[in-house]
């Protein structure tokens, strides 16, 4: 098989809003600008597009983030302008992870490296 996932795409109705966001969110760089369509690059080859779409609905998909401390990536994040939604914790407490929304409401999880 030589498939490879390149981008994570979003639908936005103000894609370069978003993507500028979620570049400093992540510590990445806006990479393209063709106005409907801007990719943010996150230096490992990996990256998250943001697409114009009009009418927008948020929550058909979701990026899973870790951190080294994410109890302090969580404030970082809502001062940015995230929403805070949940806290969650697996049976057991062996687990646990901070469900976010970025600006457009998409929501987005932070937890602990794993």
């Amino acid at each position: 098989m030589d498939l490879k996932i390149v981008n994570v795409t979003v639908n936005s109705e103000r894609p370069k809003q978003l993507a500028e966001w979620w570049a400093a969110a992540l510590g990445g760089e806006v990479t393209a600008d063709w106005g409907e369509y801007v990719k943010v690059g996150l230096g490992d080859g990996t990256g998250l597009a943001f697409q114009y779409v009009e009418g927008t609905q948020p929550g058909r998909i979701h990026l899973d983030l870790v951190a080294a401390n994410a109890a302090k990536e969580v404030v970082r994040l809502v001062t940015a302008g995230a929403a805070h939604v949940a806290d969650h914790e697996a049976p057991g407490g062996s687990f646990s992870w901070t469900v976010l929304k970025d600006p457009d409401g998409n929501e987005f999880c932070v937890s602990q490296a794993h």
